[in-house]
This record gives C-alpha cells, sequence and structure tokens, in this order.
C-alpha cells in the first residue's frame, strides 16, 4: 500500500478512493471561465482539478480560482520555478512539476522550502517526451529511463526534508506507461497518478486510456486517475467515473448497459442508451440501467439492473431486476423510462 499525501481537502493513497483527475484547458487568467469549468467538472465527478501556469498573469488569478472552488487546485509548472513559487504562495494546494525542465538540485530546494512552509504537495511528473537525457543516454527511451528521470528529483526533495510527493510518470504508448508504472510500483510507496499522457482524439484515447488504467488499476496500481484526451475535460471526467465503475472501485453513479443490437431489435434502443447516459451522467445516486433490444437480452440479462428496457414488437418492457412492471408502445416508451429512472433517484 502506498503512502497518504494530503491534497487540499482530500487523501491521496494509503488505501483511500482512488480520485478523478482533470485539468482546465482555458488559460488560467481568465479566473471567471476556468471557475465555471471546474465546477461544471465537479459535478460530473471531479476530485482534484489542475490549471496551467504560465506567466504571471495566471499566477495572480489563482487566489481567485481558489476562493471559488471546492476541489484541491493543483498547479501545472514546466521550466520556471519561480511560478511554481509563486503558485504555493497563491494558495494552490499542489505543484506539479517536470523533472526534465524545472531545474536542478538548487531550485528544487527553493520549491521543498515553500512547500514546507505552506503545507502544500508536490506531483514530480515526467514524461517520456521530457526525460533527463544522462538517463536517456543510460537506458535508451525505456521504461527505466522514464522512471529514474521522476526518483531522482524525488531524492532531491527528500533530502531537503520534504515527503508530501505524489508521482507520475507517462507515456503515449501504452505498453511503456504499464511498464513505468510497474519499476515504480516497486521501487517507492508514494502514492502515483496514473495516465497515458498525448493518448490522442476521443475515441482513440479513450481506448489507450482504459487499456493502461485500467491494467495498472487490475493490478492494484494508482492512487488517482487522469485520461488524457484531445477533447473537452468533461469527457475525461466522465471517462474517469465510469472506468472506476466498471472496474468495480467507485460505487456512486450511474452505469448504463446496452446490448450491441441485432436484426430482432425494432426500435432505436442506440439513440436512447446514448441519451440515458448523457441524462444521468450527473447523478451520484449508484444505478445499473439496462437498454436493450430485445426480449432475448432483456430483462433476463439483465436481471441484476435496477431498471431496464427492452423491445419486443411494437411495444417496449420496463423491468426492474428482471420483473417486468411496465409496458408502453415505442411512441411514450422513452418518455415513460426517463420518468421511471428519475423516481429511482
Amino acid at each position: 500500500m502506498t503512502k497518504t499525501v494530503k491534497v487540499g481537502g482530500v487523501n491521496v493513497g494509503g488505501g483511500n478512493k482512488i480520485l478523478v483527475q482533470s485539468m482546465v484547458n482555458v488559460k488560467t487568467e481568465r479566473a471567471s471561465e476556468v471557475i465555471e469549468q471546474i465546477n461544471g467538472l465537479e459535478k460530473l465527478g471531479c476530485d482534484i482539478i489542475r490549471v496551467s501556469v504560465k506567466d504571471e498573469n495566471d499566477v495572480n488569478a489563482i487566489r481567485t480560482i481558489k476562493n471559488a472552488i471546492t476541489i484541491p487546485l493543483v498547479a501545472d509548472i514546466h521550466f520556471d520555478y519561480r511560478l511554481a513559487i509563486k503558485s504555493i504562495e497563491q494558495g494552490v494546494d499542489k505543484v506539479r512539476i517536470n523533472p526534465g525542465n524545472v531545474g536542478g538540485e538548487s531550485r528544487l530546494k527553493e520549491i521543498a522550502q515553500a512547500l514546507k512552509q505552506n503545507g502544500v504537495s508536490c506531483r514530480v511528473g515526467s514524461n517520456s517526451g521530457s526525460i533527463e537525457k544522462k538517463f536517456e543516454v543510460l537506458y535508451g527511451r525505456s521504461e527505466r529511463a522514464l522512471a529514474e528521470s521522476a526518483l531522482e528529483k524525488v531524492a532531491m526533495l527528500e533530502k531537503c526534508g520534504f515527503y508530501d510527493i505524489v508521482l507520475s510518470a507517462k507515456a503515449s504508448s501504452v505498453p511503456l506507461t504499464v511498464a513505468t508504472y510497474k519499476y515504480l510500483s516497486e521501487r517507492t510507496q508514494y502514492p502515483l497518478h496514473v495516465g497515458v499522457t498525448e493518448a490522442g482524439t476521443l475515441k482513440t484515447g479513450l481506448i489507450k486510456g482504459a487499456a493502461g488504467i485500467g491494467s495498472l488499476l487490475l493490478a492494484g496500481i494508482g492512487d488517482t486517475i487522469r485520461f488524457s484526451l484531445a477533447s473537452n475535460p468533461e469527457e475525461e471526467v466522465v471517462a474517469g467515473v465510469k472506468l472506476l465503475r466498471s472496474l468495480g472501485l467507485k460505487k456512486e453513479g450511474v452505469e448504463v448497459i446496452a446490448c450491441p443490437t441485432c436484426g430482432r431489435t425494432e426500435y432505436d434502443c442506440i439513440s436512447l442508451a446514448n441519451r440515458v447516459e448523457l441524462l444521468t451522467a450527473h447523478i451520484k445516486t449508484p444505478l445499473k440501467i439496462a437498454v436493450m433490444g430485445c426480449v432475448v437480452n432483456g430483462p433476463g440479462e439483465a436481471k441484476d439492473c435496477d431498471i431496464g428496457i427492452a423491445g419486443n414488437g411494437s411495444n417496449c418492457v420496463i423491468f426492474k431486476k428482471g420483473q417486468v412492471y411496465l409496458n408502453a408502445p415505442i411512441c411514450d416508451a422513452e418518455r415513460v423510462f426517463l420518468e421511471e429512472i428519475g423516481k429511482l433517484v
């Protein structure tokens, strides 16, 4: 089990629940837009949020943002260690630094001092695109080079007496990402932030993220996760929540199951399944909902679901725990079904 690191009002690692993260895609200086996006992401299930800090204007917006949100705020820092220190002074809950570009031991020492003085945690996050040159020379572009690039900076922070550390080491390659996290999990007790970086567009990124993050979580590796998608941050949060739900690692929220359809399907259950998923994305109540094409797959195949629907000729049947309790003509089925889901919530 990893150690526990406090990030704002939540605990990362130590057997606590796995936390979902995302990153704002609006420049941080535009505080009102950033706040609106963060609060929307929280409603979808985001536990920790990160903002990029590129310049002084971004730093100056941090306190306003922090005072208007309730989930922990992380400042993402590259290149300029002074921005990390200023972000800490402005009230962030954690800073993320990149070992490949933040600078040497003297700069890390200044960051560590600010972190300790303000009770702020730190994520040391390396990426395959910014491996320390000496490790790439020694080990090539491998899991060892990627992991050791992060571990070296961890050792420097420890030397400064700072231990509130979360680690990440991501690649766009799923096999390299998985191998790197396995390497880290065998060598450190710090909590691990897991993800496949630069995973791609929505469809490709969801597949790569689920393959990489899912396989690690099933192996007991990972304390907090982020899907890195070339899409809206909302998609990242929904994907994270749904992955945890599908792995049995999160009980809250709605799981929608749906059959792949075939020639027996006589109503548009695919569209209905998509609408149900969209309309229930914000619901925290633990529910399992089935949208089935015909009576072959429902209610029998979905008897463990809290509620479900299946088509049957010109009618649909609505069932709970496998027991049919309502019939509705196809033209009214969607309305009736959504009303019944609303009653459960």
